[in-house]
Protein backbone atom coordinates (compact mmCIF):
# COMPACT_ATOMS: atom_id res chain seq x y z
CA UNK A 1 0.00 0.00 0.00
CA UNK A 2 1.34 3.12 -1.23
CA UNK A 3 0.85 6.30 0.77
CA UNK A 4 -0.27 4.46 3.58
CA UNK A 5 0.88 6.79 6.46
CA UNK A 6 -1.63 9.30 5.08
CA UNK A 7 -5.22 10.28 6.00
CA UNK A 8 -7.46 7.62 3.96
CA UNK A 9 -4.02 4.95 3.49
CA UNK A 10 -3.79 4.62 7.30
CA UNK A 11 -7.25 3.99 7.84
CA UNK A 12 -7.28 0.97 4.86
CA UNK A 13 -4.16 -0.24 6.66
CA UNK A 14 -5.79 -0.44 9.99
CA UNK A 15 -8.99 -1.97 8.65
CA UNK A 16 -6.94 -4.79 6.26
CA UNK A 17 -5.39 -5.84 9.31
CA UNK A 18 -8.73 -5.59 11.63
CA UNK A 19 -11.00 -7.24 8.90
CA UNK A 20 -8.82 -9.91 6.56
CA UNK A 21 -6.47 -11.85 9.43
CA UNK A 22 -4.29 -13.41 6.71
CA UNK A 23 -3.52 -10.44 4.86
CA UNK A 24 0.17 -8.63 5.55
CA UNK A 25 0.92 -5.25 4.02
CA UNK A 26 3.55 -3.70 3.31
CA UNK A 27 3.64 0.89 3.43
CA UNK A 28 5.62 2.69 1.45
CA UNK A 29 5.35 5.89 1.78
CA UNK A 30 7.68 9.27 1.93
CA UNK A 31 6.31 10.83 4.76
CA UNK A 32 5.75 14.54 3.47
CA UNK A 33 3.82 16.79 5.74
CA UNK A 34 0.84 15.11 5.50
CA UNK A 35 2.19 11.54 6.23
CA UNK A 36 2.45 10.84 9.65
CA UNK A 37 3.84 7.71 11.49
CA UNK A 38 1.51 7.97 14.42
CA UNK A 39 -1.55 7.46 11.94
CA UNK A 40 -0.19 3.73 12.22
CA UNK A 41 0.71 3.44 15.30
CA UNK A 42 -2.31 1.32 16.16
CA UNK A 43 -0.59 -1.30 14.30
CA UNK A 44 3.04 -0.72 14.36
CA UNK A 45 3.34 -4.11 16.41
CA UNK A 46 1.37 -6.40 14.64
CA UNK A 47 3.70 -9.05 12.85
CA UNK A 48 2.27 -8.66 9.61
CA UNK A 49 2.79 -4.73 8.99
CA UNK A 50 6.17 -3.35 7.62
CA UNK A 51 6.64 -0.10 6.79
CA UNK A 52 9.52 1.27 4.31
CA UNK A 53 9.80 5.07 4.04
CA UNK A 54 10.39 6.28 0.14
CA UNK A 55 9.54 7.63 -2.69
CA UNK A 56 7.09 5.71 -5.41
CA UNK A 57 8.69 7.36 -7.85
CA UNK A 58 12.12 5.74 -7.22
CA UNK A 59 12.10 2.49 -9.28
CA UNK A 60 15.01 1.12 -7.92
CA UNK A 61 13.20 0.98 -4.30
CA UNK A 62 9.54 0.16 -5.81
CA UNK A 63 10.73 -3.10 -8.27
CA UNK A 64 11.85 -5.18 -5.26
CA UNK A 65 8.35 -4.55 -3.27
CA UNK A 66 6.29 -5.14 -5.99
CA UNK A 67 8.34 -8.26 -6.66
CA UNK A 68 7.61 -9.82 -3.25
CA UNK A 69 3.62 -8.69 -2.73
CA UNK A 70 0.70 -9.57 -5.23
CA UNK A 71 -1.24 -6.75 -5.05
CA UNK A 72 -0.43 -2.79 -5.04
CA UNK A 73 -3.35 -0.48 -3.38
CA UNK A 74 -2.02 3.54 -4.52
CA UNK A 75 -2.72 5.78 -2.26
CA UNK A 76 0.39 7.97 -2.56
CA UNK A 77 -0.38 11.12 -3.90
CA UNK A 78 -0.31 15.10 -3.21
CA UNK A 79 -3.99 15.81 -2.75
CA UNK A 80 -4.88 19.33 -1.51
CA UNK A 81 -6.34 21.94 -4.44
CA UNK A 82 -4.70 24.92 -3.20
CA UNK A 83 -0.90 23.40 -2.68
CA UNK A 84 -0.96 22.33 -6.26
CA UNK A 85 -2.15 25.81 -7.43
CA UNK A 86 0.94 26.47 -5.57
CA UNK A 87 3.07 23.79 -6.48
CA UNK A 88 2.01 22.12 -9.39
CA UNK A 89 5.27 20.09 -10.27
CA UNK A 90 4.97 18.19 -7.59
CA UNK A 91 1.68 16.79 -7.82
CA UNK A 92 2.65 15.56 -11.39
CA UNK A 93 5.81 14.08 -10.26
CA UNK A 94 3.91 11.91 -7.83
CA UNK A 95 0.55 11.64 -9.01
CA UNK A 96 1.58 11.10 -12.74
CA UNK A 97 5.60 9.85 -12.40
CA UNK A 98 4.45 7.83 -9.90
CA UNK A 99 2.18 6.03 -10.99
CA UNK A 100 3.71 5.00 -13.87
CA UNK A 101 6.88 3.56 -11.55
CA UNK A 102 4.28 1.49 -10.13
CA UNK A 103 2.06 -0.04 -13.04
CA UNK A 104 5.77 -0.72 -14.48
CA UNK A 105 6.48 -2.58 -11.82
CA UNK A 106 3.28 -4.10 -10.95
CA UNK A 107 3.93 -5.68 -14.58
CA UNK A 108 6.84 -7.21 -14.33
CA UNK A 109 5.75 -8.53 -10.86
CA UNK A 110 2.53 -10.44 -12.45
CA UNK A 111 0.48 -8.88 -9.90
CA UNK A 112 -3.17 -10.45 -9.56
CA UNK A 113 -4.41 -6.83 -8.96
CA UNK A 114 -3.61 -2.99 -9.19
CA UNK A 115 -6.20 -0.79 -7.60
CA UNK A 116 -5.48 3.24 -8.12
CA UNK A 117 -7.04 5.57 -5.62
CA UNK A 118 -8.52 8.47 -7.37
CA UNK A 119 -10.82 11.22 -6.54
CA UNK A 120 -14.10 12.47 -7.80
CA UNK A 121 -12.27 15.87 -8.76
CA UNK A 122 -11.43 14.11 -11.97
CA UNK A 123 -14.70 14.81 -13.55
CA UNK A 124 -14.93 18.64 -13.20
CA UNK A 125 -17.59 20.72 -11.96
CA UNK A 126 -21.26 19.02 -12.54
CA UNK A 127 -24.12 21.50 -12.97
CA UNK A 128 -26.70 18.97 -13.12
CA UNK A 129 -26.92 15.27 -12.31
CA UNK A 130 -24.36 12.77 -10.99
CA UNK A 131 -21.53 11.83 -12.47
CA UNK A 132 -20.74 8.24 -13.82
CA UNK A 133 -18.42 5.98 -14.22
CA UNK A 134 -18.25 6.47 -18.25
CA UNK A 135 -18.49 10.19 -17.98
CA UNK A 136 -15.65 11.95 -19.66
CA UNK A 137 -13.06 13.83 -17.43
CA UNK A 138 -12.78 17.56 -17.13
CA UNK A 139 -10.19 18.18 -14.77
CA UNK A 140 -9.35 22.24 -13.81
CA UNK A 141 -6.88 22.26 -10.94
CA UNK A 142 -3.55 20.95 -11.34
CA UNK A 143 -4.29 18.41 -8.69
CA UNK A 144 -7.62 16.84 -10.12
CA UNK A 145 -5.37 17.32 -14.22
CA UNK A 146 -2.41 15.08 -12.42
CA UNK A 147 -4.82 12.65 -10.88
CA UNK A 148 -6.33 11.78 -14.32
CA UNK A 149 -3.10 11.89 -15.75
CA UNK A 150 -2.36 9.16 -13.35
CA UNK A 151 -5.93 6.98 -14.10
CA UNK A 152 -5.08 7.75 -18.13
CA UNK A 153 -2.08 5.84 -17.34
CA UNK A 154 -3.82 3.05 -15.54
CA UNK A 155 -6.18 3.01 -18.68
CA UNK A 156 -3.18 2.51 -20.73
CA UNK A 157 -1.50 -0.16 -18.87
CA UNK A 158 -5.02 -1.87 -18.91
CA UNK A 159 -5.42 -2.08 -22.75
CA UNK A 160 -1.99 -2.48 -23.86
CA UNK A 161 -0.66 -5.39 -21.26
CA UNK A 162 -4.01 -6.78 -19.83
CA UNK A 163 -2.73 -5.72 -16.64
CA UNK A 164 -5.57 -6.28 -14.25
CA UNK A 165 -6.03 -2.67 -12.59
CA UNK A 166 -9.35 -0.71 -11.36
CA UNK A 167 -9.42 2.72 -10.33
CA UNK A 168 -11.61 4.16 -7.14
CA UNK A 169 -12.99 7.70 -7.31
CA UNK A 170 -14.21 8.84 -4.25
CA UNK A 171 -16.09 11.89 -2.98
CA UNK A 172 -14.60 14.68 -0.14
CA UNK A 173 -13.83 11.93 2.55
CA UNK A 174 -13.11 13.17 6.14
CA UNK A 175 -12.56 11.65 9.72
CA UNK A 176 -10.09 10.41 12.41
CA UNK A 177 -6.24 10.85 11.56
CA UNK A 178 -6.84 13.75 8.90
CA UNK A 179 -4.36 16.35 7.74
CA UNK A 180 -5.72 19.62 9.55
CA UNK A 181 -5.30 21.52 5.93
CA UNK A 182 -8.73 20.08 4.95
CA UNK A 183 -12.06 21.23 5.24
CA UNK A 184 -13.28 19.24 8.25
CA UNK A 185 -10.12 19.32 10.78
CA UNK A 186 -9.37 22.80 9.74
CA UNK A 187 -12.63 23.70 10.88
CA UNK A 188 -12.92 21.14 14.18
CA UNK A 189 -9.58 22.34 15.22
CA UNK A 190 -9.65 26.36 14.09
CA UNK A 191 -13.42 26.53 16.67
CA UNK A 192 -11.81 24.58 19.46
CA UNK A 193 -9.48 27.40 19.67
CA UNK A 194 -12.49 30.01 18.64
CA UNK A 195 -10.26 30.65 15.20
CA UNK A 196 -12.39 32.10 12.23
CA UNK A 197 -13.93 29.06 9.80
CA UNK A 198 -12.41 30.55 6.54
CA UNK A 199 -15.24 29.75 4.06
CA UNK A 200 -14.34 29.75 0.11
CA UNK A 201 -16.48 32.89 -1.20
CA UNK A 202 -19.89 32.35 -0.45
CA UNK A 203 -19.68 29.04 1.17
CA UNK A 204 -22.05 27.36 -1.21
CA UNK A 205 -19.68 25.16 -3.06
CA UNK A 206 -21.54 21.53 -2.80
CA UNK A 207 -19.46 18.01 -2.23
CA UNK A 208 -20.19 14.46 -1.45
CA UNK A 209 -18.98 13.83 1.99
CA UNK A 210 -17.60 10.11 2.62
CA UNK A 211 -16.87 9.16 6.24
CA UNK A 212 -13.17 7.78 6.27
CA UNK A 213 -14.32 4.22 7.41
CA UNK A 214 -17.22 3.81 4.09
CA UNK A 215 -14.88 5.02 1.67
CA UNK A 216 -12.21 1.97 2.72
CA UNK A 217 -15.05 -0.22 2.71
CA UNK A 218 -15.44 0.38 -0.55
CA UNK A 219 -12.05 0.22 -1.66
CA UNK A 220 -12.25 -2.58 0.06
CA UNK A 221 -14.98 -4.21 -2.04
CA UNK A 222 -13.96 -3.08 -5.41
CA UNK A 223 -10.32 -4.77 -4.95
CA UNK A 224 -11.84 -7.76 -3.63
CA UNK A 225 -15.05 -8.29 -5.94
CA UNK A 226 -14.64 -6.11 -8.52
CA UNK A 227 -13.88 -6.37 -12.22
CA UNK A 228 -10.35 -5.82 -13.41
CA UNK A 229 -10.77 -3.30 -15.98
CA UNK A 230 -14.08 -1.38 -14.50
CA UNK A 231 -13.66 2.04 -12.57
CA UNK A 232 -15.98 2.75 -9.39
CA UNK A 233 -17.55 5.73 -7.77
CA UNK A 234 -17.06 5.93 -3.98
CA UNK A 235 -19.60 8.65 -2.58
CA UNK A 236 -22.81 8.76 -0.41
CA UNK A 237 -24.70 10.51 -3.01
CA UNK A 238 -25.36 13.60 -0.67
CA UNK A 239 -24.60 17.23 -1.45
CA UNK A 240 -23.21 19.53 1.87
CA UNK A 241 -22.32 23.13 1.02
CA UNK A 242 -18.86 24.66 3.31
CA UNK A 243 -21.56 26.35 4.90
CA UNK A 244 -23.13 23.57 6.29
CA UNK A 245 -19.88 21.73 7.24
CA UNK A 246 -19.33 24.81 9.10
CA UNK A 247 -22.80 24.88 10.69
CA UNK A 248 -22.47 21.64 11.76
CA UNK A 249 -18.69 21.55 13.28
CA UNK A 250 -19.98 24.91 15.49
CA UNK A 251 -22.62 23.40 16.39
CA UNK A 252 -21.47 20.10 17.81
CA UNK A 253 -18.75 22.29 19.80
CA UNK A 254 -21.26 24.90 20.71
CA UNK A 255 -19.69 27.83 19.22
CA UNK A 256 -21.06 30.98 17.90
CA UNK A 257 -22.02 31.47 13.94
CA UNK A 258 -19.36 34.82 14.03
CA UNK A 259 -16.78 32.62 13.76
CA UNK A 260 -17.46 31.64 9.98
CA UNK A 261 -15.58 33.79 7.79
CA UNK A 262 -15.73 34.82 3.99
CA UNK A 263 -12.31 34.73 2.78
CA UNK A 264 -11.07 34.95 -1.06
CA UNK A 265 -12.53 32.24 -3.77
CA UNK A 266 -9.76 29.97 -5.13
CA UNK A 267 -9.09 30.25 -8.47
CA UNK A 268 -11.01 27.85 -11.20
CA UNK A 269 -13.31 26.73 -7.96
CA UNK A 270 -15.78 23.89 -8.68
CA UNK A 271 -19.01 24.60 -7.99
CA UNK A 272 -20.05 20.84 -7.53
CA UNK A 273 -19.06 17.18 -7.42
CA UNK A 274 -21.66 14.71 -7.32
CA UNK A 275 -21.38 10.65 -8.09
CA UNK A 276 -23.82 8.09 -9.25
CA UNK A 277 -22.31 5.05 -6.73
CA UNK A 278 -24.51 2.41 -8.47
CA UNK A 279 -21.85 0.76 -9.91
CA UNK A 280 -20.20 -0.08 -6.35
CA UNK A 281 -23.35 -0.72 -4.68
CA UNK A 282 -24.05 -3.39 -7.46
CA UNK A 283 -20.84 -5.13 -5.04
CA UNK A 284 -22.70 -4.77 -1.90
CA UNK A 285 -21.40 -2.19 -0.59
CA UNK A 286 -23.47 0.46 1.44
CA UNK A 287 -22.10 3.71 3.30
CA UNK A 288 -23.03 3.24 7.14
CA UNK A 289 -22.56 6.34 8.45
CA UNK A 290 -24.54 9.48 7.26
CA UNK A 291 -22.91 13.17 7.58
CA UNK A 292 -24.18 14.02 10.88
CA UNK A 293 -22.94 10.72 12.87
CA UNK A 294 -19.94 11.16 11.13
CA UNK A 295 -19.25 14.78 12.29
CA UNK A 296 -20.35 13.67 15.82
CA UNK A 297 -17.56 10.79 15.13
CA UNK A 298 -14.50 13.36 14.39
CA UNK A 299 -15.27 16.25 16.15
CA UNK A 300 -14.68 13.75 19.24
CA UNK A 301 -11.61 12.59 18.00
CA UNK A 302 -10.32 15.63 17.48
CA UNK A 303 -11.50 17.12 21.07
CA UNK A 304 -9.92 14.10 22.09
CA UNK A 305 -6.58 13.82 20.51
CA UNK A 306 -5.38 17.23 20.68
CA UNK A 307 -1.45 15.86 21.12
CA UNK A 308 -1.75 14.38 17.60
CA UNK A 309 -2.90 17.55 15.84
CA UNK A 310 -1.82 20.26 17.69
CA UNK A 311 1.87 20.07 16.42
CA UNK A 312 0.96 19.86 13.19
CA UNK A 313 -0.25 23.07 13.24
CA UNK A 314 2.80 25.14 13.57
CA UNK A 315 5.31 26.53 11.07
CA UNK A 316 4.93 25.83 7.54
CA UNK A 317 1.57 24.94 8.43
CA UNK A 318 0.53 28.62 9.39
CA UNK A 319 2.26 30.08 6.69
CA UNK A 320 0.51 28.64 3.96
CA UNK A 321 -2.70 28.61 5.80
CA UNK A 322 -2.03 33.03 6.10
CA UNK A 323 -0.99 32.47 2.21
CA UNK A 324 -4.49 31.47 1.33
CA UNK A 325 -7.14 32.24 4.00
CA UNK A 326 -5.90 35.41 5.16
CA UNK A 327 -7.05 34.78 8.73
CA UNK A 328 -7.40 37.45 11.33
CA UNK A 329 -6.32 35.64 13.83
CA UNK A 330 -2.92 33.44 13.97
CA UNK A 331 -1.47 32.33 17.23
CA UNK A 332 1.72 33.90 17.55
CA UNK A 333 1.20 37.03 15.23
Amino acid sequence: MTGGAGFIGSEYVRFTLREHPRDSVVVLDKLTYAGNLANLAPVAGDPRYRFVRGDIADADLVGPLAAETDVVVNFAAESHVDRSLEAPGQFIQTDVYGTYVLLEAALRAGHERFLQVSTDEVYGDVEAGRSRESDPLRPRSPYSASKAGGEMLVWAYRASHGLPAIITRGSNTYGPYQYPEKIVPLFITNAIDDLPLPLYGDGGAVRDYLYVEDHCRGIDAALRTGIPGEDYNVGVGGEVSGLEVADAVLAALGKPASLKQPVRDRPGHDRRYALDTSRLRGLGWEPRVGFAEGIRRTVDWYVANPSWWRPLKSGEFWEFYQRNYRPTTIPGS
